[in-house]
């Protein structure tokens, strides 16, 4: 698989066509609002600019990086590729229609992978002619940086398309697990029980937000805290993957807190909003 486009330019969207275009790959991305595919290039450009500074790249592979990826709010624009990933937000039936769409759109042979990490891809693949070619692939945020991939095999996907993803993860550098479709897959499914459980011990009152994270970081060997780890992932994202979880599974303790709702509701979302558990505009 030589072309490569995405569907959605948000933190993950843009971040896999970062990591891909890092790799050498020119990739398309594409999403319906102008803004948000600005947003995240201005992201990107400071992402590699740390790099440079860092001594991680020079300002010319810099450039070369962000001049891979491609931009448009054109469907049509990016449908003649071997795979699309599509990274749109976590719910059921945005997901359906991108992938009608595509369905109608690409060639019969294109890769439809989908970045969910909650939702079913046997699901997602009832929507189009061609569920032996659609697929998890869940990456990690952030992409560029998080080596694991975790390939989630539905129950119509082709063993061929399997071991294409597979391939072609190993191709960019990172590293897959198949998975069996689930829930939540591997890390999901274990991870948000973990966070959530890190916020009920916050609610009730059982230490601070830095005296957890501290915990766990020394206690238990974690490179980061609960906290930290929720900001940088998102407080939003991390709500709506724990309430898909508790729908799927049927299980309160992938239940959020209402205390996380209240951030939501606040704006206070994490690292991209400058302000989540921790404060990051000072």
């Amino acid at each position: 698989m030589e072309k490569v486009s995405i569907i959605g330019a948000g933190v993950m969207g843009m971040g896999i066509a970062q990591a891909l275009a890092q790799q050498g790959f020119e990739v398309a991305v594409c999403d319906l609002e102008r803004s948000i595919i600005e947003r995240s290039l201005e992201r990107t450009r400071k992402n590699l600019e740390s790099l440079v500074n860092r001594e991680k790249i020079t300002a010319q592979e810099a450039e070369e990086i962000i001049s891979r990826i491609k931009q448009t709010t054109n469907v049509e624009d990016i449908s003649a590729a071997d795979l699309i990933i599509e990274a749109a937000s976590e719910n059921m039936e945005v997901k359906k229609q991108v992938f009608v769409q595509l369905d109608g759109l690409c060639p019969a042979t294109t890769i439809l992978a989908s970045n969910t990490s909650t939702l079913s891809p046997t699901e997602i693949a009832s929507a189009t002619k061609r569920p032996d070619k659609v697929i998890g692939m869940h990456w990690f945020n952030p992409a560029p940086v998080m080596r694991l991939i975790e390939v989630v095999v539905s129950a119509e996907t082709s063993e061929e398309t399997v071991q294409a993803v597979m391939e072609f993860s190993r191709r960019v550098g990172k590293t897959p697990v198949r998975v069996n479709e689930a829930p939540g897959g591997i890390v999901s499914r274990i991870l948000r029980g973990y966070l959530n459980v890190a916020v009920d011990v916050l609610a009730e009152g059982v230490a601070t937000v830095e005296d957890i994270d501290t915990a766990m970081k020394l206690g238990a060997n974690f490179p980061m805290g609960p906290f930290e780890l929720i900001d940088l992932i998102g407080v939003d994202i991390h709500t709506i993957n724990s309430d898909a979880l508790a729908r799927e599974l049927g299980d309160l303790k992938y239940r959020p807190h209402a205390f996380l709702r209240k951030m939501v509701r606040a704006g206070h979302l994490g690292r991209k909003t400058g302000r989540g558990f921790y404060n990051y505009t000072e």
